[in-house]
């Protein structure tokens, strides 16, 4: 029986693959799928991905601990980085200790929140979001999930996520406009396009705002560079980490 790409897990060799000479397989990795309709919003992992407050980078993070080549029956993969590392996703034990102590930890994580109608805006090129910016977007009331597409992404002599060394010239939310956000509208979810939702001047001020009530859910290091503007459906999920304060996630958006 045949099949089309959209019924199998994998791409065809002969549709959406690359042939080496020796008649092996390549696999096609993919930003957007099923013509246009789904995004995925996730960083690839890599060495030389930026890292929060170091300049070299996350650094080898994967290794084989068991390998076919050495004998193994099986290929194994070990993995060693930070939770805060790539696109993840921050709980109120992040910045909070007696949050940490008491357990909520990115397992206490509402999906519902993390799961539905979002919207993208883009932010005026070069801004904080301050009060004043957040007031000039408009976003409507009843708006809950809410992705920030900032001069982050797509600034030609920034994109700062294909930078190796981490960059505190990010654009991110000053403590002011963590305020207004809490104070005037529906958002449960923040998303941003780098390592910190805040600006690198207020990064734990705008995080106790956001965080203090465990009512926000903060997702980091987005990836919206090709995503236009409008509304989408977001679907984020981070892992089940017990006692974690964050954790690496899958995002996608869908038109």
């Amino acid at each position: 029986m045949a099949t089309s790409t959209s019924d199998v897990a994998y791409p065809t060799v002969p549709d959406d693959c690359l042939l080496l000479e020796e008649g092996v397989p390549v696999p096609v990795r993919r930003e957007v799928y099923d013509n246009g309709r789904i995004f995925d919003i996730s960083h690839k992992y890599v060495p030389d991905m930026p890292s929060f407050g170091v300049e070299d980078g996350l650094g080898e993070f994967l290794w084989l601990g068991l390998s076919m080549k050495n004998g193994s029956l099986v290929n194994v993969s070990m993995m060693k980085f930070s939770v805060h590392s790539g696109t993840h996703v921050d709980a109120p034990g992040h910045v909070f200790d007696h949050f940490y102590d008491a357990g909520f930890d990115v397992d206490t994580l509402d999906l519902e929140v993390l799961n539905g109608p979002a919207l993208v805006v883009d932010v005026p090129r070069d801004k904080n979001i301050t009060a004043e910016v957040m007031q000039a977007l408009n976003i409507p009331r009843g708006a809950r999930r809410v992705l920030f597409r900032t001069s982050n992404t797509d600034r030609n002599d920034l994109k700062l996520m294909w930078k190796k060394e981490f960059d505190t010239s990010y654009v991110g939310f000053m403590k002011d406009g963590a305020k207004w956000l809490v104070e005037n509208t529906d958002i449960k979810l923040v998303g941003l396009d780098y390592l910190n939702v805040a600006a690198w001047d207020e990064g734990v001020p705008t995080h106790h705002v956001f965080l203090e009530r465990r009512e926000i859910i903060l997702v980091e290091v987005l990836k919206l560079d090709g995503v236009l503007a409008g509304l989408y459906s977001v679907h984020c999920l981070p892992l089940r980490l017990l006692g974690s304060d964050g954790s690496p996630a899958r995002c996608i958006l869908i038109k």
